[in-house]
C-alpha cells in the first residue's frame, strides 16, 4: 500500500468517526448552548430593566420559532418579574471589628403566565450569591462588586431561559 493509498484510507477512517459522532450526538438530544424550543410561539418580556433586556435578547436568539411581541394581549406567554433584589450582606470581621468578607445576593422571583392568568410557570424564586471580600481598596471592590452583579445577571438569565425551555403547553381547557 502506497502512502497516498494510506492517506485516503486515514481520511475515510476519520470522516466516518465524526458521522458516527454526529449521528449519535443528534440522537441522544443533543443540542448546541443557546439553541432552545419554548412550547409557546409568542412571549412578551418587560424590557424596563438590564435584567429584561438580557432575556429578550437571549429569547430571540435562542429560539427561531419563538417570538417576542410588545404587547401582553398579543402574547401566548407572559413573562413577568415580580421581584428584583440586590442585597450586601456581611459574612465576616476581623478583630477590630472591620468587615473583611461581603456575601452579595440577587434574588428574582418571576412568573410565566398566558394572557388570562392561566400559570405556564407559577411566582419562582431564584437566588444567587458570590461572596466578596472587602479591603481598604473601596474603588477597585466597588468595580469588582459590579461585575459580580453582572454575572450573576448572566447566570440569572440562563437559569430562566432552562426553565423556560423546560415548561409544558397549557391544557386547552385551561385558556
Amino acid at each position: 500500500m502506497s502512502s497516498s493509498d494510506l492517506v485516503v484510507a486515514a481520511r475515510r477512517a476519520l470522516l466516518a468517526l465524526l458521522a458516527g459522532a454526529t449521528l449519535a450526538a443528534a440522537g441522544c438530544g443533543f443540542q448546541l448552548r443557546g439553541q432552545q424550543e419554548f412550547p409557546f410561539e409568542t412571549i412578551n418580556v418587560p424590557n424596563n430593566t438590564p435584567l429584561g433586556i438580557q432575556l429578550q435578547r437571549n429569547i430571540a436568539a435562542a429560539s427561531e420559532r419563538t417570538k417576542l411581541v410588545l404587547s401582553p394581549t398579543e402574547a401566548e406567554a407572559v413573562l413577568s418579574i415580580l421581584t428584583e433584589q440586590q442585597e450586601k450582606v456581611i459574612l465576616s470581621l476581623n478583630t477590630q471589628g472591620r468587615v473583611t468578607e461581603f456575601q452579595l445576593r440577587y434574588r428574582v422571583v418571576f412568573r410565566v403566565a398566558s394572557p388570562k392568568g392561566a400559570d405556564f410557570i407559577p411566582p419562582t424564586p431564584i437566588v444567587l450569591t458570590r461572596d466578596i471580600t472587602f479591603n481598604d481598596q473601596v474603588l477597585a471592590k466597588e468595580t469588582e462588586e459590579a461585575q459580580l452583579y453582572r454575572e450573576m445577571r448572566s447566570d440569572m438569565v440562563q437559569q430562566i431561559m432552562r426553565r423556560l425551555a423546560a415548561t409544558r403547553p397549557l391544557p386547552v381547557d385551561v385558556e
